[in-house]
């Protein structure tokens, strides 16, 4: 199959933007639909690619387009198939990047919908693989017909993946998420880390088919195979497709556990909330009706998709200890998990699941914070109030970085102070600092350092003195002008400490 013969598919109504005879030759060898701004890692040769261009906005630069085409490019994609939905029409800067690049560029209308476009490319592939030489074969029909049975009955991936390629002699299979987490793996299949299951998706070694869904960047799974001769293409496409109907036969469920969860969330956010209905609302979410629970909370820098949210944060936590935990997507693009027992461990977070969770966006940065213990349902309240105040010390802490944190690791006066509201902190610094902060001028300056160097030698003149290379009397001379502008008195414990949290809310 080649990329002209998608625009001659009258059902697709797909509009050729640019591409010359030799682009619209090249045959294809998949499809993957992304809306990654960077999708290399996750393209193969000779694929076309599907984009809802979720990730363009009309006030970006050209540049961005650029990235996004070489990408694409370097990747050896065989066309890019935009979507008009997402802004009306297909950017111009995309067409001239396209154009400028050598990528062919089709656009998708709105009332086309990239399943069907997906759908038509596999077809008219298993039609080529079907005039192929024999070693070509489909699923026989009593394995299509167990599958879909399995399919409808609610199997675990696991079996499916099993039952699959049972009649190939079960060769070693994987079914990963998009971190590299193992969904599912057949038997002769070694366990795989997260991180070796993402450089797997990485890697071109083997075969790696994505499997279609409706899902955020972090709710993709992909179906991968080691050795490329254990199954014939076709069969692997079609199995690909039944596990593709296994997501869509649960996506109804997996909505109305996230709609419970939001519920169980609304209820410990209010006020006088009895323990009655807070324990059946935990019961229905599939957590158990004694604790202890922990709340964890979770924000994308810069997105405001609830969805995207809760989907991180839910691959997240799967890398953790099997435990019952529910999680809510709500409104400002926040997430919020109730678990049973504690969250993942700090350390492996940060050391493994943060890496291979960053690789699932580059762009988004997830920053998550956990609660203290709660030992009954009415503590949780109080953890999810914890949780809120700790990812806000992440973001301030470690802004470009997933790092979790704890409520647990607000041991200094800084962790306590970063995770108050910026306007807040700029108030307190404002009134406790006064004309310190609002003159800005040398003399205020000069002051603010000697309080920071002051407090920061536990107002020790000498030390102050030895480290401004100064006289001590001129130190004297420059405290005793703070005490009379910020109205404190530098000679008690809590004076100092308002005016050193002052300087941290700065």
């Amino acid at each position: 199959m080649h990329v002209e013969n998608l625009l001659q598919l009258e059902a697709l109504d797909l509009t050729l933007l640019w591409g010359e005879g030799p682009l619209l030759a090249r045959e294809i060898s998949g499809v993957t639909a992304t809306d990654l701004e960077d999708p290399t890692r996750f393209l193969q040769p000779g694929e076309v690619v599907l984009s809802g261009l979720v990730w363009w906005d009309p006030a970006d630069r050209p540049g961005k387009a650029d990235r996004f085409v070489a990408a694409l490019r370097a990747a050896g994609a065989a066309a890019l198939l935009a979507g008009e939905e997402t802004h009306g029409t297909v950017p111009g800067a995309l067409v001239d990047s396209c154009r400028a690049q050598g990528v062919a560029l089709l656009a998708v209308p709105a009332h086309t919908s990239f399943r069907a476009v997906t759908e038509a490319v596999y077809l008219m592939q298993w039609g080529d693989l079907s005039r192929r030489p024999a070693r070509h074969h489909a699923l026989p029909e009593n394995v299509r017909d167990e599958l879909s049975s399995l399919v409808a009955s609610g199997a675990e991936p696991g079996r499916l993946l099993d039952r699959a390629f049972a009649h190939l002699g079960t060769p070693a299979a994987y079914l990963l998420g998009a971190s590299g987490r193992t969904v599912a793996r057949t038997s002769p299949a070694p366990p795989l880390t997260a991180g070796q299951g993402a450089q797997r998706l990485r890697a071109t070694a083997g075969t790696t088919l994505r499997v279609e869904s409706d899902g955020t960047p972090y709710d993709v799974w992909h179906l991968h195979l080691p050795d490329p001769a254990a199954a014939p293409p076709r069969v692997l496409h079609e199995i690909t497709d039944v596990l593709a109907q296994h997501r869509h036969h649960g996506a109804r469920g997996e909505r109305a556990a996230r709609d419970r969860a939001r519920a169980l969330v609304r209820l410990i956010e209010a006020s006088g909330t009895d323990a009655v209905s807070l324990g059946s609302a935990l019961q229905e979410c599939g957590l158990p009706a004694e604790g202890p629970y922990q709340a964890v909370t979770a924000r994308l820098a810069g997105h405001d998709d609830d969805r995207t949210a809760a989907d991180a944060l839910t691959e997240a936590l799967r890398h953790g200890p099997a435990r019952p935990f529910a999680v809510a997507g709500l409104d400002g693009g926040e997430a919020v998990a109730v678990l049973q027992g504690g969250a993942a461990d700090g350390e492996d977070w940060s050391g493994t699941v943060g890496p291979v969770l960053r690789a699932c966006d580059p762009s988004a940065v997830l920053h998550t914070g956990s609660g203290a213990y709660a030992a009954e349902p009415g503590g949780l309240r109080g953890s999810l109030v914890q949780a809120r105040h700790a990812r806000a010390v992440a973001r301030a802490t470690a802004p470009e970085a997933t790092w979790p944190a704890s409520v647990e690791d607000l041991t200094t006066l800084h962790a306590l102070v970063a995770g108050i509201p910026q306007a807040v902190r700029e108030v307190y610094s404002r009134r406790t600092l006064g004309p310190l902060v609002e003159g800005g001028g040398p003399s205020e300056r000069m002051l603010l350092e000697t309080l920071e160097v002051f407090l920061a030698h536990n107002g020790s003149w000498a030390r102050t003195a030895e480290a401004l290379h100064l006289h001590v009397n001129t130190v004297h001379y420059r405290v005793r002008r703070i005490e009379k502008l910020t109205g404190r008195d530098l000679s008690r414990l809590g004076h100092k400490l308002d005016l050193r949290a002052a300087l941290l809310c700065r």
